[in-house]
């Protein structure tokens, strides 16, 4: 697409968002590997799902809400409002229903969720343009891999954790609305300088804190609606000349420096690019709360496996990598007695709680975070026996992987343990199709008719030979 002459004043050969201009650029004519869009086919059912999922929360309706008092062309759709909306809005409301219930995809060591901004973009821009489903697949591929890119910037060896983690920002967002720019402009046609200025204006846009991962409040599930509309907003800016600054990543007053200071390395963001894609290692979530939990909940399984009964427990310990201590484990009084369903899906204890007594879904589900599940008997008197600390073998796998050790005493004093070193969803104990299916299943039941569902998951996973995205979006347009 033609740009005012302006626009493309500056070389960006060379520098940073240059060059995941250049691989952004290539990707849009080249394509993805089929390999790579079947990863990215199988990450939009999962946003869809989560989406539906949603449906009825409080930021899905304060979003929603909002979007219908902002006038606009109805471009494209709002994931089960029975609404259409311009694409940075349908951006903005279905990025919110993606992370609406932390059930959403994550990304190690980088520790981000980058699906949940990037395809909700990726749909928007789509179906505002009629894309193919094959495009719309490559836009989000590439969109992802620079999101979790630019995550690994911030992560730092030495430190064994995400600069960005550290001083309480969320890269998911950060990251995210940077990854939503480069695919929005890929859709909207924009050669590598185009995309370069969607990206570095986007850098401007990126925000959010982490603090509601450890007081409460619900705005953090805003965070990746918010990055998905800056990301489609900074598309259609330099669709109409606005330009971003060569060195937006690497520069001293670029993106990583301003984030996260010293222990930032650029060099990270571009190493093996083309070559090497970070995509197909991203973890599928099984259960929908907070990543950390995740190890804690497959030990409590496997204990329940061999026979463990509940009921006979008297003491529990859970051992995790030393960061995640104060997202699922402080303050200790709060995280053993939720106050919400919501705050309930941040806990160690009550998640391990929840998976001890057998939960629901693929372990735990949605039907263990209400805020009446909160609040059940026998769940708070477990979880009020968890002392949760680091461990060291946690300590050494993290952030590679969120891995946990839960060890049980029951009345005979006898202590049962089990390690999880590899939790469920990532590439060394990966969920099938099948499974992907059933959890989509699980997130729409009640919302979507089972043959509707089929037909969703059909038309999500083949996405890549459709024309448009028409068919895909109706279906889950509510």
């Amino acid at each position: 697409m033609s740009r005012p002459e302006s626009a493309s004043r500056h070389d960006m050969r060379g520098t940073v968002v240059g060059r995941l201009a250049a691989l952004a650029d290539h990707t849009r004519t080249a394509g993805l590997a089929e390999e790579l869009r079947k990863d990215v086919a199988r990450r939009v059912l999962d946003v869809l799902g989560n989406s539906l999922a949603a449906q009825g929360q409080p930021s899905a309706r304060a979003v929603a809400a909002v979007a219908r008092g902002w006038a606009g062309a109805p471009a494209a759709t709002g994931i089960g409002t029975g609404e259409r909306f311009p694409a940075a809005t349908a951006a903005l409301v279905n990025g919110t229903l993606a992370h609406s219930m932390d059930s959403d995809d994550t990304h190690l060591p980088s520790v981000l969720h980058p699906s949940a901004s990037v395809v909700p973009t990726a749909l928007a821009v789509g179906e505002a343009t009629a894309a193919s489903g094959a495009s719309v697949l490559d836009a989000a591929g590439v969109g992802i891999e620079i999101a979790v890119r630019l995550g690994m910037g911030g992560y730092d060896e030495d430190l064994g954790n995400s600069e960005f983690f550290e001083r309480g920002q969320h890269a998911t967002s950060i990251c995210g609305a940077v990854g939503s720019a480069a695919a929005a402009a890929m859709l909207y046609g924009l050669d590598a300088d185009g995309i370069a200025d969607a990206m570095g204006i986007a850098a401007s846009f990126g925000a959010g804190l982490l603090e509601a991962n450890r007081t409460g409040g619900t705005v953090k599930r805003v965070h990746c609606g918010w990055a998905a509309h800056s990301g489609v907003t900074a598309a259609e800016f330099a669709r109409h000349g606005l330009t971003g600054p060569p060195t937006v990543i690497e520069g001293r007053f670029g993106f990583l420096h301003a984030f996260c200071g010293d222990r930032a390395d650029a060099a990270k963001v571009v190493e093996g690019i083309g070559e090497h894609w970070e995509l197909p290692g991203i973890f599928f979530k099984p259960y929908p709360c907070n990543h950390f939990t995740h190890a804690g909940i497959d030990a409590a399984r496997a204990l329940r496996r061999d026979g463990l009964d509940p009921a006979e427990i008297v003491e529990i310990d859970l051992g995790v990598p030393k960061p995640v201590l104060r997202t699922i484990a402080e303050p200790p009084a709060a995280k053993a007695a939720p106050e919400s369903g919501y705050h309930a899906a941040f806990s160690g204890p009550f998640t391990v709680a929840r998976a001890l007594l057998g939960g629901s879904g693929l372990g735990v589900g949605h039907a263990d975070f209400t805020d009446e599940a909160a609040k059940d008997p026998r769940t708070l008197a477990l979880a009020s026996l968890v002392v949760s600390h680091s461990d060291d073998r946690c300590d050494e796998l993290y952030p590679h992987q969120f891995p946990a050790v839960l060890r049980v005493r029951t009345r005979d004093g006898v202590w049962h343990e089990a390690r999880v070193d590899h939790n469920r969803g990532g590439p060394a104990n990966p969920l099938s199709d099948d499974e992907l299916i059933l959890k989509f299943d699980l997130n729409v039941e009640g919302r979507l008719p089972s043959d509707t569902a089929r037909t969703v998951a059909e038309r999500a996973l083949g996405l890549s030979s459709a024309d448009a995205l028409d068919d895909l979006m109706s279906s889950v347009r509510g």
